[in-house]
């Protein structure tokens, strides 16, 4: 309803008394007609997604030829607009009412298409309506056409970057509105939500939409324009297929956890709350962002390998013997093995291998010790022994998250790595992390033993077993 209140300026002067003169000025339709073509070629493109004009040449060739269409391939970004130069131009060069116009065929007719995609499709075209409405307003009320006509540079400046920033935060707030709507979010998502919008992209945007109606309007015309608009298409298009790699990427992790949670119940979730924390803590020590990605990936594939474990041993709930112990402990190795061919997962191959070494050098399948141990696979470690004794496994019940944060502290220094340790801890103040519910006949089912048992000590790889004495140790293979 409010996005179609910003049109009501483009009624007759009869029809919408009271407009302001600048607010219902001229249109130059056949501009405004062109910009809105161009932002929906543009977005198809910055989707990875086929220019409209290329779908309806395609869809006369498979008429006249009686083909069947094929499969629709879905946008590299589902429901976002990567592409906003040639808004940003409208925004710049046409009243407020056409400028909002320019942003809607490319919502309605572009993205993911169905019998439910429609409200999405009619709320991304509303929502650039209102933040181009918003953002030419305030363009206009501190007089950039005049500025920008009369080439009058930096003073042209400051209109367009308020313009910039009411765009950014008009949409900000729709978003984390509806987020706060439908989800129950809290009222701080506005903020965030705002905060997120006013990014360096969006800049590199208005900027290239301030070259195109520059230069729209000076000597040169239309066709000087759109060439401007040439090096920010190659990049919408690379990052396009990019987005595309990476999704496939995920599709692949997506595969294997599945396939190792179908076998064992018991650890469905396990795998990604892994990664989750895991990218706690990396996020704690100050990790670059491809070196999370790719530790989130290792996390949720650290137990891949029990696709080749038995799986009576894995949903045992009672003791295992020790010919029994040795097959569950080789699942990092199959595990590398499985995923040691997959390049994109890089340093994450390590994590998967070694994730259940210890500092004391204890663990297995290599028995490193100390810093020999790779940084991944000591803070999988962390992780894997956190969230499996905060959820309920064959072998015992969860336990509460103090109980759990106690018992890792306990065995920092001989188990697990105190840095990470420390590092989960600290994370953890800031997150709110619920512990996994079952349910009761599913815990009723599995013996409640306390945390800290000790266990016989088993020797690392190739060296002779400590006589007598136990080590205690936080989690289960």
């Amino acid at each position: 309803m409010a996005a179609l209140c910003c049109l009501v300026p483009l009624l007759p002067a009869a029809a919408a008394p009271g407009v302001p003169h600048w607010l219902g000025a001229p249109v130059d339709w056949p501009k405004a007609g062109l910009l809105a073509f161009l932002h929906g070629c543009w977005e198809s493109l910055a989707q990875g997604l086929p220019t409209p004009c290329l779908v309806l040449v395609r869809r006369l060739l498979r008429r006249l030829l009686r083909r069947p269409a094929p499969p629709e391939r879905a946008p590299a970004r589902p429901g976002v607009h990567a592409f906003f130069p040639v808004l940003f131009a409208g925004v710049l060069m046409l009243p407020p009412a056409a400028a909002a116009l320019v942003a809607v065929p490319a919502a309605l007719l572009g993205g993911p298409s169905g019998p439910g995609c429609r409200p999405r499709q009619l709320f991304n075209g509303s929502q650039l309506a209102l933040c181009a409405f918003a953002s030419s307003a305030a363009f206009h009320l501190l007089h950039g056409p005049q500025l920008l006509l009369g080439s009058r540079f930096p003073a042209a400046l400051l209109p367009g970057i308020a313009a910039v920033a009411v765009f950014c935060l008009v949409n900000g707030a729709v978003v984390g509105a509806m987020l706060v709507l439908s989800e129950g979010r809290r009222p701080r998502v506005l903020l965030r939500g705002a905060h997120s919008a006013c990014g360096l992209p969006v800049l590199v945007h208005a900027a290239g939409g301030l070259m195109v109606a520059v230069l729209w309007q000076g000597p040169y015309g239309a066709f000087a324009a759109l060439l401007t608009l040439l090096p920010l298409s190659i990049s919408a298009w690379v990052f396009a297929q990019g987005q595309r790699e990476r999704d496939a990427h995920q599709a692949t992790v997506q595969s294997l956890v599945q396939a190792v949670e179908i076998k064992d119940s018991y650890t469905r979730g396990h795998s990604e709350r892994v990664g989750r924390a895991s990218v706690l803590i990396a996020t704690q020590l100050g990790m670059e962002d491809e070196r999370l990605r790719t530790l989130r990936f290792a996390g949720i594939l650290h137990d891949v390998g029990k696709l080749g474990v038995a799986t009576e041993l894995l949903r045992r709930n009672g003791p295992l013997t020790e010919e029994e112990r040795r097959a569950v402990e080789i699942h990092p190795v199959y595990g590398y093995e499985l995923v040691r061919g997959i390049d994109f997962l890089g340093e994450a191959h390590a994590g998967i291998l070694h994730h259940h070494e210890r500092m004391d050098g204890r663990g297995y399948p290599s028995g490193l010790a100390g810093e020999q141990i790779p940084e991944f696979a000591r803070i999988i470690s962390v992780a894997d022994a956190f969230d499996s004794m905060t959820s309920t496994r064959s072998y015992r019940r969860g336990r509460p998250v103090g109980e759990a944060v106690a018992e890792l502290e306990r065995c920092s220094g001989s188990q697990f790595d105190p840095v990470m340790v420390r590092a989960l801890i600290d994370a953890l103040a800031g997150h709110d992390w619920q512990p996994v519910v079952h349910p009761e006949d599913c815990i009723q089912a599995v013996p409640d033993i306390p945390l800290g048992v000790p266990e016989p000590v088993r020797a690392a790889p190739g060296r002779v077993p400590t006589q007598g004495g136990n080590v205690p140790a936080a989690g289960q293979p």
